[in-house]
């Protein structure tokens, strides 16, 4: 099943097999990525494995009905912008077209992840609005850097 190939590439990272798991026409979301097209939802699991030195992947709960599949993952890794050990629980929500993902969305608390990524900051500013943009404008910032070289 193709949700259980992306996430054992994950596990693997292995980007490239990642990457052959979504439709050319995929998009993806989450907290931190909120509007990705396939160019650069590929281009952000490349940085994000090859990033993520001790990133450590665990998924369970895939299903699949129809052309919809979820799956609960695990992420744990150490977020290199302030060297934070992060436990980051997601959701994951599934659209498929021809047997290959088409949409994808991972939904996690972006406040309890900011607590673990950032400390007190993440603690007292990370639930607000402008924190998750300041979040989001890094990431994007970075994924653009990354897609540059």
């Amino acid at each position: 099943m193709i949700i259980k190939d992306f996430y054992t590439a994950f596990q693997h990272k292995d980007s490239d097999a990642m990457q052959a798991c979504y439709a050319p026409d995929a998009r993806f979301a989450d907290p931190v990525f909120p509007g990705l097209n396939y160019e650069e939802t590929c281009a952000m699991w490349a940085m994000l494995v090859s990033a993520g030195k001790d990133l450590e992947l665990n998924f369970s709960d895939v299903h699949l009905q129809g052309n919809s599949a979820s799956a609960n993952w695990q992420a744990t890794y150490t977020f290199s912008a302030t060297g934070r050990k992060i436990i980051n629980n997601i959701r994951a929500n599934f659209e498929l077209r021809d047997g290959k993902i088409y949409r994808h969305k991972d939904q996690f608390n972006f406040y309890r992840w900011a607590q673990q990524a950032f400390g007190a900051t993440g603690y007292l500013i990370g639930w607000t609005p402008f924190f998750q943009k300041k979040v989001q404008t890094s990431a994007r910032r970075s994924l653009e850097k990354y897609m540059a070289r």
